[in-house]
């Protein structure tokens, strides 16, 4: 099974596992390792999916139930032993061998990490969620587990989403960010002159604006694009139907 991993140098305590879409049980547009089970898939084949992921983990991950919003599941709020998936997108822990995910296909997922490795964290960022402030929500509870420390104390990772040459959006998403204080400019949202009040919008740039804005400094990743690569990553705006692939974070001692 075939993996990428976060480019930034946190402790070698922390590990990050992105999954690419081969080497799966599912066919047609969910070909082949689609680890989402609420996209139409057959949930046998997501099962397998999931078991054949198994071997690479320390534990299960904590799955999600993501709605596009800024809640955070912390370790205090996840109830030990509950069969209910915690209704977020995002999650945190300083728990060793317990697994973060969140399930993306265009979306970014943004690891978060303290520089002494005992606290991590994992984002899934659309534009609402970004707009909204999931990134700023991410940190804060961060930093309250860690008991206070500096936000310039973490860093983050930009994983695979679409690029900023395919994410084609309307005049409201723009507005939508300016009326949050984000900076509007050629290089986070590109006027399409063919198409009156469509842009295309750079989410790697605005998590960075969402994320300097908390006050971590050390910002990595952002250029792997899902839209761009069908042979590695799935892509619901490219495909219409399409799978989802994780991006998952643990801390092993």
């Amino acid at each position: 099974m075939n993996f990428i991993s976060a480019d930034w140098p946190a402790p070698n305590s922390v590990h990050t596992l992105v999954t690419l879409r081969t080497n799966g049980n599912s066919v047609g547009p969910y070909s082949s390792l689609n680890l989402g089970d609420h996209v139409g898939d057959d949930s046998n084949a997501v099962m397998l999916n999931r078991q054949a992921l198994q071997p690479f983990l320390p534990s299960e991950p904590i799955w999600m139930r993501q709605v596009h919003g800024t809640s955070v599941s912390s370790t205090h709020s996840r109830i030990k032993g509950s069969a209910q998936l915690p209704e977020a997108d995002a999650a945190i822990t300083d728990r060793p061998n317990e697994v973060l995910a969140v399930l993306t296909a265009d979306c970014m997922p943004i690891f978060f990490c303290s520089e002494d490795g005992k606290y991590v964290g994992v984002a899934h960022a659309g534009w609402r969620g970004l707009c909204a402030g999931i990134l700023q929500n991410t940190l804060d509870t961060l930093v309250r587990q860690s008991g206070g420390l500096s936000p310039s104390a973490f860093m983050a990772w930009l994983g695979p989403a679409i690029g900023p040459n395919h994410f084609e959006v309307g005049v409201d998403v723009m507005e939508a960010f300016a009326n949050q204080g984000f900076q509007i400019g050629p290089d986070s949202f590109i006027p399409i002159p063919s198409k009156p009040n469509k842009y295309l919008a750079n989410l790697a740039v605005l998590a960075r604006q969402a994320l300097q804005k908390t006050g971590i400094e050390r910002i990595y990743g952002g250029d792997l694009c899902t839209y761009s690569d069908p042979m590695r990553f799935f892509s619901h705006r490219r495909d219409g139907v399409s799978g989802r692939f994780a991006s998952l974070i643990w801390i092993q001692p």
